[in-house]
Parts: C-alpha cells; structure tokens; sequence
C-alpha cells in the first residue's frame, strides 16, 4: 500500500495539504494561524484517525458492539532538539462490552495502528482506552 499527498504554500500564512479529493489546510505561519492544524497536531489528528480506523476495522472482526468513539490525545514538545517527547491518549468508547472486551480492543489498536506502530518506537506514547461515562 503507498500513500500520495501533495502540500502547497497558498501565502506566508498558510499552506494546504490535498489528498484525494480532500483538502485540509495547514498553519505555516511563524505566528500561528488558528484556523488550521500545525504540523504537530496533525500528527497527533492522524494518530487519533489511526485510533478510530483501526477501532472501525476491528468491531466486524471482534463482533463488538459500539455505539461511538471520541480519542484525546496529547503531545508534549521539548525544544532541543525539537521533538514531540511524549504523547498520551485516551479513547472513549460507548459501549456495553465486557472490561475484558475492552481490554481486547485496545490491545488490536495498538497491535495493527500504522501511524500509532510508526510513533510508538520513537515516542513516549501511552494511553488508556476507557468506557463512556452516562
């Protein structure tokens, strides 16, 4: 499987990023721009739509029943050298499941994530999977 994106700068303030037929616009200003994503948090957003994917991929599998899923995550920067130190998660998951089924889904999310297996080596990353709270 190979992945194509193309990143363009629009002006000083920002870029955009085209895949597909998507679009998701980038913050390249020195200043930062709050109507898009910095190259940091669109790293931590893939590591979360990895979260998800790989959740909507296995409940099939697992026949696990799911009725949503939210995925916080959180980066930490260190300045020198500029790197992402360590990121934490927490996935949200409504469901009635057994803890051991959660358990279980948690461990095949981080078994066959790519961006989360391509972080995990060179990052501090660590999280929990939780159930919903009603």
């Amino acid at each position: 499987m190979e992945f194509n994106i193309l990143s363009k700068r629009i002006s000083s303030e920002i870029s955009a990023s085209f895949c597909k037929e998507a679009k998701i616009d980038l913050d390249t200003n020195l200043n930062g721009n709050p109507k898009a994503f910095n190259p940091a948090e669109l790293l931590l957003a893939s590591l979360s739509a990895c979260i998800i994917k790989g959740i909507e991929r296995v409940v099939p599998i697992l026949n696990f029943e799911l009725r949503g899923v939210e995925v916080k995550v959180h980066g930490i920067r260190q300045d020198s050298p500029p790197k992402l130190e360590s990121i934490t998660y927490e996935i949200i998951v409504e469901t009635d499941e057994s803890d051991h089924r959660l358990e279980s889904l948690h461990t095949n999310v981080k078994k066959y994530g790519t961006v989360f297996n391509t972080i995990a080596p060179g990052t501090a990353l660590s999280g929990i999977l939780v159930r919903k709270k009603i």
